[in-house]
C-alpha cells in the first residue's frame, strides 16, 4: 500500500515563503512522476508543478519563477519552495506520485490527502 504524506501547509503573509514537502511510502518500484496540484476554493484542482525522475520540471505559468520543485529519488520525497507568495496562491495543496506497478510497464497515480495554504495579511 502505498501513501503519500504532505507537510508544510499553513497561513503566511503575502510576499512570504513556505516550503511544502511529500513524502511516499510503501511499495515503490519505482517513480515516475512526482508534482502538486492545488485547488483553490471554489475551484477545480489544476496543475502547480511536476517534476521526472530524471529532473525534468514544468511550472504552472502562474507560479513560474516564483515556484521551485525538486525531488530526492533516493527518499521518495519531493518538495514545492514558494516565494513570493499571492493571496491567489490560497488553496489545498496535493502531491501526486506517478508510480510503477510492478512486473509490468505501466503507472498508477496516487494523492496525498492535501495541506492547506493560506495567503492572507
Amino acid at each position: 500500500q502505498v501513501q503519500l504524506v504532505e507537510s508544510g501547509g499553513g497561513l503566511v503573509r503575502p510576499g512570504g515563503s513556505l516550503t511544502l514537502s511529500c513524502a511516499a511510502s510503501g511499495t515503490i518500484p519505482s517513480i515516475y512522476v512526482m508534482g502538486w496540484y492545488r485547488q483553490p476554493p471554489g475551484k477545480q484542482r489544476e496543475l502547480v508543478a511536476t517534476v521526472t525522475s530524471g529532473g525534468s520540471t514544468n511550472y504552472a505559468d502562474s507560479v513560474k519563477g516564483r515556484f521551485t520543485i525538486s525531488r530526492d529519488n533516493a527518499k521518495n520525497t519531493v518538495s514545492l519552495q514558494m516565494n513570493s507568495l499571492k493571496p491567489e496562491d490560497t488553496a489545498v495543496y496535493y502531491c501526486n506520485a506517478e508510480i510503477a506497478i510492478a512486473g509490468t510497464y505501466n503507472a498508477r497515480d496516487y494523492w496525498g490527502k492535501g495541506t492547506l495554504v493560506t495567503v492572507s495579511s
